[in-house]
């Protein structure tokens, strides 16, 4: 999943970066308001973190661009812990959750998944789909017929919950390529090959099907 950072604060900036990459995410960071409203309005990102004291323009201000211009991705807005108001305007702007500063990162990824399951409408626990498992805590996949577990790279777990969030659907390399690379990434069609064809030798190759000129497809192929 691919996430839009916007901090100010250059050493919570990267602390923060360091912990989200570490969890699965592709991180792209962002230190005034004015540079993530324009990534904001250029890139897909399936989630931002927002500080709203940002040089340039505000995170309210910002918030309120995104969704004055239709841009649903979900937003967790960070405050001052004692700020209640700030919390409240947020929420009017169109955040769909906040944290108080300071907090535990543990408690921020916690709301982040918990934000990605509403957006996909899944329990809490371990994503399953067409008989895998993929754990999040510990990015590892297991396929449950056979109890069989395997150990994934970051990308390679990136890789594999975008698929798993979009069961039943045709991915093509670049949309592929736009959720699991940071900004910074090379986004090279052939470097996705080798990480979809890594997925395949642990799996095994009937998991991840190739639809030849549309793109790829998790699950049986019945083409």
């Amino acid at each position: 999943m691919r996430l839009l950072l916007v901090e100010d604060d250059a050493v919570l900036s990267g602390r923060l970066r360091t912990e989200l990459t570490q969890a699965g995410f592709a991180v792209d960071v962002a230190d005034n308001g004015v540079e993530a409203e324009f990534m904001g309005d250029s890139e897909p990102y399936d989630m931002v973190v927002l500080d709203l004291g940002l040089p340039g323009r505000s995170g309210l201000d910002v918030l309120r661009h995104w969704r004055a211009a239709g841009n649903p991705v979900p937003v967790l807005v960070l405050t001052a812990r004692d700020a209640w108001h700030e919390k409240v305007d947020g929420f009017k702007a169109g955040a769909d959750d906040y944290l108080g500063k300071p907090f535990h990162v543990a408690e921020l990824l916690a709301r982040l998944q918990a934000l990605l399951r509403r957006g996909v409408a899944r329990p809490h626990g371990p994503l399953r789909v067409a008989g895998l498992e993929l754990d999040e805590d510990t990015q590892t996949a297991r396929i449950l017929a056979t109890d069989e577990t395997f150990e994934l790279t970051g990308t390679e777990f990136r890789l594999l919950r975008y698929f798993m969030r979009h069961p039943g659907r045709v991915l093509s390399k670049s949309r592929l390529a736009e959720h699991i690379y940071d900004f910074d990434a090379e986004r090279d069609s052939n470097v996705l090959e080798v990480y979809i064809n890594r997925l395949r030798r642990k799996l095994g190759r009937e998991w991840i099907v190739t639809r030849r000129g549309q793109g790829y497809i998790l699950g049986a192929d019945d083409a």
